[in-house]
């Protein structure tokens, strides 16, 4: 039986894949300066990770190209496919002073796999490029092709995907192990806003990254310490720079403001004139994820995650006009709306049944806060590469994927190329 073939593939090639996954955690692909002008979009070492993506898919036996540096495109025949499976090699950055162990180094320790991108996405990417392999040594022949489209800059805005698009269209069905499982077909909306005031005599150092909950604040000469999270998820992780706001007692009036519209434990934005819900995705987010002092300047960076009813116009209207009446200027704001794939499309079906047959029980879609590759992609959902209850900090230090993860992600893109690809042996 293919099903059992399938497992057994991967149990004696376990060793195998785990050294693939580890030569590319080595990568530090976190983005860096930019170097257009040497055809390096995203930096050396994204172009060095697509490269190696590149030379995996080849000793494979997928027809590959790399278009600019962008994006590594690999096809299983040389025909136009039906689906595409799209993935990323690159990562956020990472601080080894705050890590267990060496954070480009693969560390398997309590049944989970440590390592920047373990989870987001190189583990996944690596999963699936290995569930391609055995497919090819087991004799699988599709009816259709399909595509794997592995990017270089997901993680600074999906401009990778943006220009692959402007070139080439996605088939009509698309996945991506960016998000969760059972499967993602609802995204919540994204509101990426920076601001910032006059503000002299302040020495303030919170957050790296505005989609990351900032574990560590330096402020008032002391250092203020919460707990790392994804930004679409707050909940999970304690926000250095509202601990620090909460328990601020000068007389700064932009510092008050703020801890009166961000207070420290609140995460869903209502004392900031937000704070919607709706059935399908439940409460939305709003997190102060920077705030630092520059130049004579307060700056500061807000992530939001709305529901599917509320537009981007009526989100950072409302938000933005809150830190104008507060006295600071938006400097920058951009984001997206929301994504929404209908539950009884032939690709959420199908997806859902491949769930139930590695899972033994059966699934259900999911919304979520997260923007994943597949938001801009019309029709387009996310299957894996986590479990909703797993807390793998993601975009955090010791970010993990259970070894128990790591094989559904395998086994699940396995079948959910068979089944829609119309495979067989």
């Amino acid at each position: 039986m293919l099903e059992n073939e399938i497992k057994k593939w991967y149990d004696s090639h376990f060793d195998e894949i785990v050294a693939s996954l580890s030569e590319l955690i080595a990568i530090d692909s976190s983005f860096k300066d930019p170097q257009p002008e040497n055809g390096l979009p995203y930096g050396a070492g994204s172009a060095k990770a697509l490269e190696w993506v590149q030379k995996t898919g080849q000793k494979i036996g997928l027809h590959t190209r790399n278009i600019d540096n962008y994006v590594i495109a690999m096809d299983w025949a040389e025909e136009e496919p039906v689906l595409a499976v799209l993935s990323h090699a690159d990562v956020v950055p990472a601080n080894a002073a705050e890590w267990t162990t060496p954070p480009f180094e693969l560390n398997i320790r309590d049944n989970c796999i440590y390592g920047r991108g373990s989870v987001d996405d190189k583990g996944p990417t690596v999963a699936v490029l290995y569930a391609v392999k055995c497919l090819k040594e087991l004799g699988v022949e599709l009816e259709k092709s399909f595509r794997l489209v592995v990017g270089g800059g997901e993680e600074i805005g999906c401009g990778d995907i943006e220009y692959y698009q402007q070139r080439e269209a996605f088939p009509e069905m698309v996945i991506t192990p960016d998000g969760s499982f059972p499967v993602l077909n609802c995204e919540k909306g994204m509101v990426h806003l920076m601001f910032s005031a006059p503000c002299e005599g302040l020495e303030i150092s919170g957050g790296t990254v505005i989609n990351a909950i900032p574990d560590k604040c330096s402020a008032d000469g002391k250092l203020y310490t919460g707990k790392a999270a994804h930004g679409s998820r707050p909940e999970n992780g304690v926000n250095a720079i509202t601990l620090f706001l909460s328990q601020y007692a000068g007389e700064n009036a932009l510092l008050g403001a703020l801890a009166k519209l961000f207070p420290h434990g609140e995460f869903n934005g209502v004392s900031a004139g937000l704070g919607f819900r709706d059935e399908l995705t439940g409460d939305m987010t709003c997190a102060l994820t920077i705030l630092r002092s520059e130049k004579g300047r307060l700056i500061g960076g807000i992530d939001i995650r709305y529901p599917i009813d509320r537009s981007y116009a009526e989100i950072s209207g409302i938000i933005s006009r809150q830190l104008e009446s507060a006295g600071f200027t938006v400097d920058s704001c951009e984001g997206f709306e929301p994504h929404y794939v209908p539950e009884e499309s032939r690709l959420v079906q199908t997806l859902l049944g491949v769930y139930e047959k590695v899972k033994g029980v059966k699934g259900q879609c999911i919304a979520e806060g997260g923007i994943t590759y597949v938001h801009n992609t019309p029709g387009g959902v996310a299957f894996g590469a986590e479990y909703p209850d797993e807390h793998n900090n993601m975009h955090g230090a010791d970010e993990h994927i259970p070894l128990s993860t790591f094989r559904d992600n395998f086994l699940m893109y396995a079948h959910a190329i068979i089944e829609l690809c119309g495979g067989a042996k």
